[in-house]
């Protein structure tokens, strides 16, 4: 079976492990943590950034540090998991759902407007597939309604909007490093602190709602419980794991974009065929080879080729169902159709993507979608 994700090693990761444990410290925010917010610091110019256990808690974060109250609106795609939503619900906000765009399953920007009200209080934007969503359209709805805009970077590492990198053009950004991500540490992710009013409430909210980092750096001659928080610090063992990948990042992403270009080279004499459509880049954007996925002609032709692959040794699966739809919201959602989100989740289908894929199995996954069409 060719699996669809296999996590991997890229270099120290053991190595770091065990320096961590020598280290006598394997609890958060240790030697390999600092490390690994220096790096995004550099090289992508993010003021501040906060490792976390996984991505959903750095986008609970963002809920908290926005101080997101029962009867505020917040708008986010619908065609998304279920995290971003969920992190906005938790601190009581009514979700109000985007649709995604024609071509992409990013949100439809031009959409967001007419649902602005006075309870809006942020925008949240998923850039599917590492692809960055329309920026400069959103960010002038933030300004002129003063609104919050938040980053679900969650695929997003080392991809860009007009040479910014995501993660670093909203107020607040959240990634992920789980282990079907291109840079892993099995769970984990970041919050990324782009807005000097929230630095300091970030790290007490991490630090369970205490002002501990105050205390270490001799701020305070105690520390104690000032302010809500959680434990979102994720260990030392997580940290020294994701640096090891992170001193690896340009490798690991040769390599998968070599993997997304056989993928969209071979498969697109079936697209010019009108039989599948290929991933769309818009001219603003990057690419940062998250992930590779189809689109079929329907949902029963879409389902048909997942189980003719399966039966074939590939595995491959389909990716979000609309929120709007979900058992839990659907009755509080206002009622709106969104389409093309029911499209991309009706016709999507990802392929298997991971650094260690062979040629000889791209060329399997490829063989047998051209049988499946033939």
């Amino acid at each position: 079976m060719i699996p669809f994700n296999k996590p991997y090693l890229s270099g120290k990761e053991i190595q770091f492990i065990k320096e961590a444990v020598e280290l006598g410290k394997i609890s958060g925010n240790g030697h390999f943590t600092k490390k690994c917010h220096s790096f995004f610091e550099r090289r992508y110019n993010f003021k501040k950034c906060l490792l976390t256990t996984s991505c959903t808690d750095a986008l609970e974060m963002c809920a908290i540090l926005l101080d997101i109250q029962i009867g505020d609106e917040v708008i986010i795609p619908s065609y998304t998991f279920v995290s971003t939503a969920n992190a906005f619900v938790l601190r009581g906000a009514k979700v109000v759902f985007v649709d995604s765009k024609s071509d992409h399953p990013n949100i439809d920007a031009d959409q967001i407007e007419p649902l602005i009200t006075k309870r809006t209080k942020a925008i949240v934007v998923v850039h599917y597939a590492g692809i960055a969503c329309d920026m400069d359209t959103i960010l002038k709805l933030s300004k002129k309604h003063c609104l919050f805009v938040v980053e679900d970077a969650a695929q997003a590492v080392e991809s860009f909007y007009k040479e910014k990198p995501l993660g670093s053009i909203g107020h607040l950004a959240a990634f992920s490093f789980h282990e079907t991500k291109n840079i892993i540490s099995g769970e984990g992710g970041m919050l990324v602190v782009n807005d000097k009013r929230f630095e300091k409430r970030a790290d007490i909210i991490w630090e369970k709602g205490t002002n501990r980092k105050a205390f270490f750096n001799n701020e305070v001659d105690k520390y104690g419980w000032i302010d809500i928080g959680s434990s979102f610090l994720p260990s030392e063992l997580i940290a020294a794991f994701l640096f090891a990948q992170l001193e690896n990042l340009e490798s690991i992403q040769t390599k998968r974009k070599s993997i997304w270009k056989y993928y969209y080279d071979e498969l697109k004499k079936l697209e010019n065929r009108g039989k599948i459509k290929l991933p769309v880049i818009p001219q603003y954007a990057t690419n940062n080879a998250h992930m590779f996925y189809i689109l079929c002609e329907n949902h029963e032709r879409r389902d048909a080729l997942i189980l003719h692959l399966r039966q074939a040794n590939v595995s491959s699966v389909f990716h979000y169902l609309p929120l709007h739809n979900s058992a839990y919201y659907k009755d509080k959602h206002d009622g709106r159709n969104l389409p093309m989100s029911e499209y991309f989740s009706s016709t999507l289908i990802r392929l298997p993507f991971y650094n260690d894929l062979t040629e000889e199995d791209q060329e399997k996954v490829v063989k047998e979608i051209n049988s499946f069409y033939s």
